[in-house]
């Protein structure tokens, strides 16, 4: 592996729990659904859902909470996202990690996690990135090659001196694999058999290892 000069990490699953983001997408936004629309809050949540399922993850529309709001004629997606804030948490190792490689490597954030959700996701870490760069508010596309490609053309590096890490194969390890980006996956759930990473510890071993 060629020397690594920028690493990259992606966010939700990766560094912060899903807590808060399961909680705006399938708590917060059914319960405004089922006010307006005078449904119980189960139905709320089978046809809201029923809604994400027919867009789906591929598409841009997804990730984004203003389409959404608009899409079922709903009001006030600040107020329903500052309202959950007290769901945001970090995985144990998360700041200890970061601290860490921060004091060798520059750090930088590659999600596609909008900025919307940025503000309060990133409130405890923010100030550990050089760098932040969000695939689906700033380049209006999903974790793609070109999006790797972009990310380290705007760090001024080749895309085999950076690494990242992200819990999803298809957009944080295939995707900048396919890129020429050193990629390492994370999987919390430790698949038998499996040679991915369980934690960011292994992550942080294999970097200062090398």
């Amino acid at each position: 592996m060629p020397r690594i000069k920028v690493v990259s990490f992606d966010l939700d699953g990766t560094l912060v729990t899903p807590d808060f983001t399961l909680a705006v997408w399938y708590e917060g936004i059914p319960s405004l659904y089922a006010e307006r629309n005078g449904v119980s809050i189960e139905q709320a949540k089978m046809q809201v859902r029923e809604e994400y399922e027919k867009v789906g993850s591929r598409r841009l529309e997804w990730y984004d909470i203003k389409y959404w709001f608009r899409h079922f004629g709903l009001d006030g997606y600040q107020e329903l996202l500052a309202g959950f804030r007290d769901k945001v948490s970090y995985y144990s190792e998360t700041l200890s990690v970061l601290s860490s490689l921060g004091e060798v490597y520059p750090l930088v954030l590659a999600t596609g996690t909008s900025r919307e959700f940025l503000l309060y996701l990133l409130s405890e870490i923010d100030g550990c990135f050089v760098r932040v760069f969000s695939s689906v508010s700033d380049y209006r596309q999903l974790k793609t090659p070109p999006f790797y490609l972009k990310v380290c053309q705007e760090m001024g590096v080749s895309p085999e001196e950076m690494a990242h890490v992200g819990d999803s194969w298809q957009f944080d390890f295939t995707m900048p694999r396919e890129a020429g980006v050193n990629a390492f996956h994370l999987d919390r759930k430790g698949q038998p058999g499996s040679e991915s990473m369980t934690d960011l510890r292994q992550f942080e071993s294999k970097l200062l290892g090398l």
